[in-house]
């Protein structure tokens, strides 16, 4: 048996575990710029607020119904994220973590217990060890335990979990699931079996032959019938695969024209791939460079260029890594245009254990800046992100996000923990 364990409104959850007043009201969490809408709670749907609506589309809707608004506090959503996974641990052998917000659970040696009653006390433990609600679906396939969690919010959520224990259950959530709520089935798919007839996952797995689920889904579509039919074909990946490339950009709180402070940017989101490598063990070969005007602005001139650089040896330092990147940017800069976005993916990784080094590389510096960058990320680990950092990424706060709206990161700052006063 699986299980697939989800936060319910997970961002807007983690707001309300340090600001309870948000608790029953309207909460909608904006994206990076405070741009659009990206998490809402149920009472923030129920007023008709949708995913990605604009910031400045719900200004009636906002005063009418008196929404609060919460700038992504990634840091703070990360760590509630950790928190909650390791309450999951608890209960199972294996777990495997799926989305920030969400996690498969090994429970085919359970077989013993009451599936059911599991169900409801990981989800107490979680809520009273964490403070997030969640939704728990079981049943006998990854596919199936998404339906099944799908359908204990629907349909079961003065529970909260509900379990496809027999095929009497199972038949039920296929026959009320529509087939474009199907995991697995995208857009253009679900136009399709529509266009057959099939407008539930019941009608899909009664109605489609293998061989036609074969030749216009290809073998994915056939794997994922075999999975609505009970069958698991879907393996477990209890490790998380080593990235192929990594990527950090971010659009500017204000548009820039300055050299400097757009380098400054770029070499805070090349800070943030060098910690994305390390985290891996893994190193680039190449990096590649962008950087780009708006293109909704058709006032201003447009432009968007980028420029790959191949490094001499392959590497996960961060000053290292930033200097070349510097130089990219000098490359494709243009001077006099308002500039949206810079950014960085470092390309074609590979183990750090595996480097080739160049005839010509200085190897002593190298093994002392590995050090410095070890010494770095313990200290940023231990204090919170940014407490070191390099020269290079200068003042923040001059191409930092639009974030009115933001938290506190109450779990990873100790200038930032929740005060508590009280009176004898």
């Amino acid at each position: 048996m699986y299980a697939l364990v989800d936060g319910n409104s997970f961002y807007c959850s983690c707001e309300r575990v340090f600001n309870p007043k948000l608790v029953g009201k309207p909460v909608v969490v904006l994206s990076n710029n405070d741009g659009c809408a990206i998490a809402m709670s149920d009472e923030a749907k129920q007023i008709g607020i949708v995913m990605g609506t604009p910031a400045h589309m719900m200004q009636d809707i906002i005063r009418k119904h008196d929404v609060t608004l919460c700038s992504s506090n990634y840091t703070l959503y990360g760590d509630m994220s950790r928190r909650m996974m390791n309450q999951f641990r608890r209960f199972v052998p294996q777990q495997e973590i799926y989305s920030i917000d969400e996690a498969f659970l090994d429970m085919s040696e359970l077989y013993r217990k009451n599936l059911l009653s599991l169900g409801m006390e990981i989800r107490q433990t979680v809520l009273r060890n964490v403070g997030i609600p969640t939704c728990v679906g079981i049943a006998p396939t990854k596919t199936l335990a998404k339906m099944a969690n799908r359908f204990a919010k629907k349909r079961r959520k003065h529970i909260g979990v509900h379990w496809l224990a027999n095929n009497d259950l199972i038949e039920e959530a296929l026959s009320v699931t529509a087939i474009e709520d199907v995991w697995g089935i995208g857009h253009k798919h679900a136009a399709r079996l529509k266009a057959q007839g099939f407008t539930t996952a019941a009608d899909f797995v009664k109605k489609a032959s293998p061989d036609w689920v074969r030749k216009n889904m290809s073998v994915i579509g056939e794997r994922l019938l075999k999975e609505l039919k009970g069958i698991p074909c879907i393996e477990w990946d209890f490790v998380t695969p080593v990235p192929k490339n990594v990527g950090t950009s971010r659009s500017f709180g204000t548009l820039q024209t300055d050299f400097t402070i757009i380098r400054n940017a770029l070499a805070s989101h090349t800070s943030a791939c060098g910690i994305k490598l390390r985290a891996n063990n893994v190193c680039a070969s190449s990096i590649h460079v962008f950087l780009q005007t708006n293109r909704f602005r058709t006032q201003d001139e447009q432009y968007s260029h980028s420029i790959t650089i191949e490094l001499p040896v392959p590497t996960n330092n961060t000053s290292e890594l930033s200097a070349y990147a510097a130089d990219g940017l000098k490359k494709i800069f243009k001077p006099g245009l308002n500039y949206q976005k810079v950014g960085i993916n470092a390309l074609d990784l590979v183990p750090a254990g595996q480097i080739q080094n160049s005839l010509f590389d200085n190897n002593s510096y190298r093994e002392k800046a590995n050090k410095a960058m070890a010494v770095m990320d313990s200290i940023n680990n231990d204090n919170g992100r940014n407490t070191v950092f390099i020269a290079a990424q200068g003042k923040r706060e001059k191409y930092a996000l639009r974030a009115n709206f933001l938290s506190k990161r109450f779990t990873t700052r100790w200038n930032e923990l929740p005060e508590i006063s009280f009176i004898n």
